[in-house]
Formats: C-alpha cells, sequence, structure tokens
C-alpha cells in the first residue's frame, strides 16, 4: 500500500467496484479495462486507476485488470478473505430484515448475533439466530471475536447502546437511527438515514411537474 491515509471516498468505492467485479466473473469475462469500469459504473477511468494504484499495481498496460486477481485483492484489502462476525442491536422491523438478509449473503461477513433489550423479544427466533438479551451482549462479542456492529433501536436508546457496544469491544458501527452519535477516537461510525437520503433524492423531482400533470 501507497499510503496509510487513504480517504474515506476511496474505500466505499472499492465495494462498488467489487460487485461489479463479480458480477463479471459469474459472466466468466476474464479481463476488463479502467475505461469499462468507468463506462459501466459511471466514473472516471482516472479515478478508478487512482484509487487502486493506493493499494498496488494491479493492472497490466493495454490488457487491463485480470478480474479474478482483482477481486482477490479487493477482497484482501476490504478484509473480506477473512471470517467478519457482525452483532446487531435491536430486534424490530428493521433489524429483523437485515438479519434475514444474512440467507442471501456468500460472503465472509455476516450478522452472527442480535440482540434486544425488550423481553417479548427475547428468545424468539430470527432464521437461526436467537435474540439475546443486552446482559449477555459483552460476552458474546468476547466470544465470537466481533469488532463491528449494526445499530437499529429508536433514536433515544442509540446512544447509550453504542457506549455499550464500544465497552463491549466494538470498532466500528453501522448506526440507522437518526442521531448523531458520540464516540472516542478510533470509533468508526458510519450513519444509515433513510430519511435524510429521502428528502435529498427530493431536491432533484423537476419542478412543476405536479402542477402539469393537473392542469385541465
Amino acid at each position: 500500500m501507497k499510503s496509510d491515509k487513504i480517504s474515506e471516498a476511496v474505500v466505499r468505492r472499492l465495494p462498488v467496484y467489487l460487485r461489479f467485479l463479480n458480477d463479471l466473473h459469474k459472466r466468466e469475462i476474464a479481463t476488463v479495462s479502467s475505461q469499462e469500469l468507468g463506462q459501466r459504473l459511471d466514473l472516471n477511468p482516472a479515478q478508478i486507476r487512482k484509487d487502486l494504484a493506493y493499494f498496488g499495481d494491479f493492472g497490466r498496460k493495454g490488457i487491463g485488470y485480470d478480474v479474478p486477481y482483482l477481486i482477490e485483492k479487493i477482497r484482501h484489502i476490504l478484509k473480506l478473505d477473512q471470517q467478519i462476525n457482525v452483532v446487531l442491536v435491536g430486534a424490530g422491523n428493521l433489524g429483523q430484515a437485515l438479519s434475514n438478509y444474512n440467507i442471501y449473503l456468500k460472503d465472509t461477513m455476516k450478522i452472527t448475533a442480535v440482540f434486544d433489550s425488550y423481553p417479548p423479544k427475547i428468545g424468539t427466533k430470527i432464521n437461526t439466530l436467537t435474540v439475546q438479551p443486552m446482559d449477555e451482549l459483552a460476552s458474546t462479542v468476547r466470544e465470537q471475536g466481533i469488532r463491528i456492529a449494526i445499530i437499529t433501536v429508536p433514536e433515544q436508546e442509540a446512544q447509550k447502546v453504542a457506549d455499550i457496544l464500544i465497552e463491549a469491544g466494538i470498532e466500528a458501527i453501522l448506526n440507522f437511527a437518526p442521531v448523531i452519535l458520540k464516540t472516542p477516537s478510533g470509533i468508526r461510525v458510519h450513519a444509515a438515514d433513510f430519511t435524510t437520503d429521502l428528502q435529498s433524492l427530493a431536491y432533484y423531482l423537476h419542478e412543476g411537474k405536479d402542477e402539469e400533470e393537473h392542469e385541465y
């Protein structure tokens, strides 16, 4: 790796590249150029080459990238070549949907434990996972070597849950609660806010469309 200071934007693009490369591999396409990647992903080919060059020299001039080899390298960069257990806190509708998604995953990153504080949910099953009480969280995190967590609890509970997770040894959190979490330095938090994303999409709607449709 040429630099330890890789921007978040670069890291977020790597899974996009990986998903497309996996699709090429399924179709038995052996090589791909940065131009082809750029066209299909609507990205600048120079940006793709620059992103990958942070981590090594993976391409061959005039040929492009060997698809299986680049898949292997990106998986290694993202640490997807090892088992990554994930804990989810909040077994409501969203938490159940995310846990159910496990059955479709063919990767090494999976939700392996689900927790909730609501007594009627404790002991219920989500596919192969049993919802556990919060007082078992710390021991489960240690036993399973879990370092990533997903929070799908109500807004008012999110900070308390984050504090418990960090105390248990969690290093990275995907937060679905609509609140900004306060965490120590070294703890990575990504927010997944459906409301904000939907509201920002509204900006791109064509002005006057509704009025035009309702003219008589």
